[in-house]
């Protein structure tokens, strides 16, 4: 049951904001900007310096808000995985499958997000437990792509990351996607500190969301 209470949490945020903070400090900072803003998917990436300590600070600040998942990204081999397993993330995102990550991911019950471009990495990813795949890179592909996977493979959950924003995202959901990944524009204020805006564009992004998901339902 935790692998598919989490699978919903994350299918409810909708909007995974994925950080490439220079600092711990940043990252922090940002997190709290973006949940003031409305946004409680938050993949904290292990290009972020103290990335495990990041993790673990905001899911123990967070503990009692049982909408906010927290999740590592750009997680490279099986040992990362279990480091940020350890440290709470509640799912674990790389820039492409790997069979270990997979392994660890389901010894410990938790979702494993890979980047996936073809078909066949999508089928490799599914024989493997896999229960969402991350369309890695978005931007290299028009939404219409979704359409092509789900022919052959219509049991297949798609997040789109990379290139997605407030004027696309539409296009990417309505499709079917099950969540999206955003970073570049909805964190680059934090690189000026300015943090309000941060929390203004999460906002944005999630009346987006949900008004998207109303037209839907």
């Amino acid at each position: 049951m935790k692998k598919t209470n989490i699978l919903l949490k994350i299918e409810k945020c909708g909007v995974i904001a994925v950080l490439r903070s220079g600092t711990k400090e940043e990252s922090l900072k940002t997190i709290d900007a973006l949940v003031n803003g409305g946004m409680t998917g938050l993949e904290v990436t292990f290009s972020i310096p103290q990335a495990e300590e990041v993790i673990r600070e905001t899911v123990s600040k967070y503990n009692d808000n049982s909408s906010i998942v927290v999740g590592a990204g750009t997680v490279l081999d099986a040992m990362t995985a279990r480091i940020a397993i350890m440290a709470g993330a509640e799912f674990v995102v790389s820039p492409m499958f790997d069979s270990e990550i997979a392994e660890i991911c389901n010894l410990y019950q938790i979702p494993y997000l890979p980047g996936c471009m073809t078909i066949t990495e999508i089928k490799t990813a599914l024989r493997s437990g896999v229960d969402i795949i991350k369309l890695f890179l978005a931007s290299t592909y028009e939404p219409s792509f979704v359409d092509a996977v789900k022919g052959p493979l219509p049991q297949v959950n798609i997040m789109p990351t990379g290139g997605i924003n407030l004027n696309n995202m539409e296009q990417w959901l309505s499709k079917g996607c099950v969540a999206v990944g955003v970073g570049g524009n909805l964190l680059a204020p934090a690189k000026t500190g300015d943090y309000d805006q941060i929390t203004k564009l999460a906002k944005q992004y999630m009346d987006k969301y949900n008004e998207l998901k109303m037209v839907n339902a």
